[in-house]
């Protein structure tokens, strides 16, 4: 949602397109899933859209439901919420430090840790590991800014 010229709440309507690249599906898996009353499609006045709360509380819903959740480590054993599993796929060592790379789907991480660390958590390509990323500072751009910049 975000707020008009006069400043009254608009809520942010998704194209299909975008919102199965949002969650991670193609196009079909999305309209099937509207069909299935999943989640509600307008498709009065243009392109098929959907609701942009409706799409996050979907995210959410398959976020927990992802055979990935249950890779995560139990809640409670780290301070650090924002977690997110993926594949190893670069690691390099020199004699003091390691830059360990995750791919997470689209998203890629890149820690830099001790080579004990790394060695201790025997981190190799093709290793499913977890990156968990405390930041005092987290920046979010509003998706319509980019658009409006190019």
């Amino acid at each position: 949602m975000h707020a008009d010229a006069e400043g009254a709440a608009v809520v942010d309507r998704i194209r299909i397109t975008e919102a199965a690249a949002l969650l991670g599906v193609s196009d079909d898996t999305l309209r099937r899933w509207a069909d299935a009353g999943r989640i509600a499609v307008d498709r009065t006045g243009g392109p098929a859209t959907v609701d942009g709360a409706a799409l996050a509380a979907l995210a959410s819903e398959i976020a927990a439901e992802s055979p990935l959740a249950r890779l995560l480590p139990a809640g409670g054993t780290s301070s650090a919420r924002n977690r997110v599993t993926g594949i190893v796929t670069r690691v390099v060592r020199d004699t003091v430090m390691a830059q360990v790379e995750l791919q997470a789907g689209p998203f890629r991480f890149v820690s830099l840790m001790s080579r004990e660390a790394a060695d201790d958590l025997r981190l190799e390509p093709g290793v499913v590991a977890t990156a968990s990323v405390k930041a005092t500072t987290v920046v979010i751009e509003h998706a319509d800014a980019r658009k409006d910049a190019r």
